[in-house]
């Protein structure tokens, strides 16, 4: 089993920063990323990294989002900038277990409030 603990997460105003990490408990060898569920809305990945360091943004969130991978320190983080209020929402940790495109474990997710 993988622990995944998310931090960062908190109120910022639109157009504003944050910096979310995550954290697991043990070296993941597999894809690794950041999901998020927006009220109304089904979860959603918005960045995902391979364990060679690939990385791929979901269009809402390209050009605004890094996705950062330190598997020295079992640590995936997301800095997030310019955000919008339809970025609020409880965002997630993944991994997978393998190299089959599925996730395997989740963290108990962060919220994230943008207000106007």
């Amino acid at each position: 089993q993988v622990q995944l603990v998310e931090s960062g997460g908190g109120l910022v105003q639109v157009g504003g920063s944050l910096r979310l990490s995550c954290a697991a408990s043990r070296p993941i060898s597999a894809n690794m990323g950041w999901a998020r569920r927006r009220p109304g809305n089904q979860r959603e990945m918005v960045a995902t990294v391979s364990s060679g360091g690939l990385i791929n943004y979901a269009d809402s969130v390209e050009g605004r989002f890094t996705a950062s991978r330190n598997n020295a320190k079992n640590t995936l983080d997301l800095q997030m900038t310019n955000l919008q209020p339809e970025d609020t929402g409880v965002y997630y940790c993944a991994a997978g277990a393998s190299v089959r495109r599925t996730w395997d474990y989740w963290g108990q997710g962060t919220q994230v409030t943008v207000s106007s």
